[in-house]
């Protein structure tokens, strides 16, 4: 009578094992496949060199050819980097956005963040304005990035109003986004000429304008909040299962909501400022690694960031491939892959409710 519960609970245990293995080896694929297309991305470009030549570079600057080591070291480097870096910030803000309000399609594109980082660099190719006075080198980031921050609070401080769910919070956001492309559509009215091509340039999303400064910060963007995000891992996932339950565990759900809001919205706002307007890849990021390793937050959140950080190394590469000798923005093609994956999303969710 007493040996059954111990064989399913050995055999659980097996199973779950089992489970954890898989989900390793799963992350350590992407890893592995992430640093091919960093690999390629580099390779890659108006210069024909080959892999041994780039990694040659790479390794020994000071050795290779002059022309050779600032093709790698000034142009093409940063911007890969950057293609890494912006889609684990994307991937990893879209997942805790969907976690902590409970909704597959959040994430900063359709919550107004984009739309508001898109606005404020409006202003400053428009019209001159700077939010954040002094700072003229970096007008249009620091404008980008002040209201897509600004965005976010306020989605929080709707949040903090009496009666309003997770639900009201998500409308706010779709609201915002409409509102600031409203707005945007303003400053594209009066524009110069030579500033709508500015800013139509901005807003369909390129890495041309990497430099390591640039991927420094966005990198330090990513050591400041993932440990966030990792300690806050068990409340997170407890979070999936309901406010009530949460609670019931003991986790402050405003509070959580606030700081991992705040985390998400830092990684999205710096990702946007420095590259522009990329949308789908915080809404496909975590859908995909939420199919291949479940809700699990300690395999989750690396998972979402590095499937971003594929996506877009991959979309870097196809925006220098696609049409040769022609760089295409990366907002445009991100849109075109996330796009079918945001329809069959929709009817998945169709079917679910209809049965």
């Amino acid at each position: 009578m007493t040996a059954a519960p111990a064989v399913d609970t050995d055999t659980s245990i097996d199973r779950y094992l089992a489970r954890r293995r898989k989900h390793y080896w799963l992350l350590a694929v992407t890893a592995l496949l992430t640093c091919l297309s960093l690999l390629a991305d580099i390779s890659i470009g108006p210069g024909q060199y080959s892999i041994g030549e780039v990694l040659g570079a790479i390794a020994a600057p000071e050795s290779a050819p002059r022309a050779l080591s600032v093709i790698v070291w000034e142009i093409r480097l940063p911007v890969a980097l950057m293609a890494i870096v912006v889609g684990m910030s994307l991937a990893g803000a879209g997942a805790e956005m969907q976690t902590i309000l409970n909704n597959p399609l959040a994430d900063p594109f359709t919550l107004g963040v984009s739309a508001a980082a898109s606005f404020g660099a409006a202003l400053a190719i428009v019209m001159g304005v700077a939010i954040f006075p002094g700072a003229e080198e970096l007008l249009t980031t620091l404008n980008a990035f002040i209201m897509a921050m600004a965005a976010s609070m306020l989605i929080w401080l709707v949040s903090r109003l009496r009666g309003v769910s997770v639900q009201t919070m998500v409308l706010m956001g779709i609201a915002l986004m409409f509102f600031f492309n409203a707005m945007l559509g303003i400053l594209q009215y009066i524009a110069s000429a030579e500033s709508l091509q500015q800013l139509i340039f901005w807003s369909l999303g390129s890495l041309s304008r990497a430099s390591w400064p640039k991927v420094g910060i966005a990198a330090l963007a990513l050591v400041v909040t993932l440990p966030i995000f990792f300690y806050a891992g068990w409340r997170l996932t407890a979070l999936r299962m309901g406010d009530l339950q949460a609670r019931a565990l003991g986790v402050n759900v405003p509070r959580l909501r606030l700081v991992i809001l705040l985390c998400s919205s830092l990684l999205a706002a710096t990702a946007v400022a420095f590259v522009g307007t990329v949308g789908f890849i915080g809404l496909v990021g975590p859908h995909i690694a939420r199919m291949l390793v479940g809700e699990d937050q300690r395999i989750f959140l690396p998972m979402s960031a590095l499937t971003g950080a594929l996506l877009m190394s991959l979309t870097s590469i196809a925006s220098k491939t696609l049409i040769p000798g022609v760089l295409l923005p990366i907002g445009i093609i991100t849109a075109l892959i996330g796009l079918p994956f945001f329809v069959s999303l929709i009817l998945r969710s169709r079917r679910e409710v209809w049965g």
